[in-house]
């Protein structure tokens, strides 16, 4: 049994397609394919469900999946190990973003972290932040963004980021005139969304929970540029964090009546090995975090819970 065919193997099981797997990992498909036939007849046993409309592990592959996948990351540990004896001329850094800070908060963060050390490869996925703790845990991620309440006790977290929650509208639309909205007015409008797992969604699904509403969805999508066109065009409004829209003069950012910041953590698994690599990011993140000079929040240097939506009163944190 192979490393290389282990790895193979794992990628077809988490994207569930031997073309996507093969493309992921820059192969041919061919080269995947075969690799496993070996692999199931090392082991002498059907490692793949390969039904017409989806392949899944069999129940001897769901017994293999957490052997394999800690023999992976056990492997990667030892090669970043090895590669630290060279400091920071080689190694890696594996990212899980969600797709707002990817976009918007973190491409000066990684360009500045790229012009510092040059020869460290950089490896960033797009995820919700449900999925990416799941990746975290499962050593397909080295470092990820998850909201600040969401880690769970194999995982260790800084806060490095308070970000306020906006209504977004088009120019003409009645609420952007308003210096404010409630919870209970922007629920009586057509709303677009992020898919299920992603903060944003769930941070309207803790609000209407909260007043008793029912979300009017209208349209689901993770794509910022599609949302926000479908928002010009009059289709619907939605939430964003306020730097999603600061440089849009076709749009408004309206605040809730009652002020809503979300905080986000960046966070690794418990115990797991993390590289010279992957801990010069977080470093270099905390160092460049707007809360480090802020004067409204004092941030514990050590692991930062809390509560993921909160209500301030009075005052918006400096930046």
């Amino acid at each position: 049994m192979e490393l290389r065919q282990l790895r193979h193997w794992v990628n077809v099981v988490q994207t569930g397609s031997f073309t996507a797997a093969a493309a992921r990992q820059g192969v041919a498909q061919p080269a995947v394919s075969m690799a496993i036939r070996n692999l199931e007849k090392q082991l002498g046993v059907t490692l793949l469900d390969r039904n017409e409309k989806y392949i899944r592990p069999t129940p001897e592959g769901q017994q293999l999946l957490p052997h394999a996948l800690r023999m992976l990351q056990e492997a990667a540990a030892a090669e970043e190990a090895l590669a630290e004896l060279q400091g920071l001329n080689r190694g890696e850094v594996s990212l899980g973003l969600p797709s707002m800070l990817g976009s918007y908060f973190f491409p000066p963060i990684l360009m500045a972290f790229k012009h510092r050390y040059p020869d460290l490869k950089m490896t960033v996925q797009e995820a919700g932040t449900r999925r990416l703790q799941q990746m975290l845990r499962q050593g397909e991620l080295n470092v990820g963004v998850i909201v600040a309440d969401q880690v769970e006790d194999d995982l260790e977290s800084q806060l490095f980021l308070r970000e306020e929650m906006v209504v977004c509208v088009p120019k003409d639309h009645p609420l952007a005139q308003q210096p404010h909205v409630s919870f209970e007015t922007f629920f009586t409008h057509d709303l677009v969304l992020f898919k299920t797992g992603y903060f944003h969604r769930e941070f309207i699904e803790q609000i209407a929970r909260q007043v008793g509403a029912s979300p009017r969805i209208d349209f689901e999508s993770n794509l910022i540029q599609l949302t926000k066109s479908i928002i010009r065009h009059g289709f619907g409004i939605t939430v964003f964090l306020r730097m999603v829209i600061e440089e849009d003069d076709d749009l408004v950012a309206v605040p809730f009546s009652e002020p809503v910041y979300l905080d986000l953590s960046i966070a690794w698994k418990r115990d797991g090995h993390r590289s010279l690599a992957n801990r010069a990011f977080v470093d270099f993140l905390l160092q460049n975090s707007p809360l480090r000079h802020s004067t409204d929040h004092t941030v514990n240097p050590t692991t930062v819970h809390t509560q993921p939506f909160t209500q301030p009163h009075s005052h918006t944190p400096s930046r």
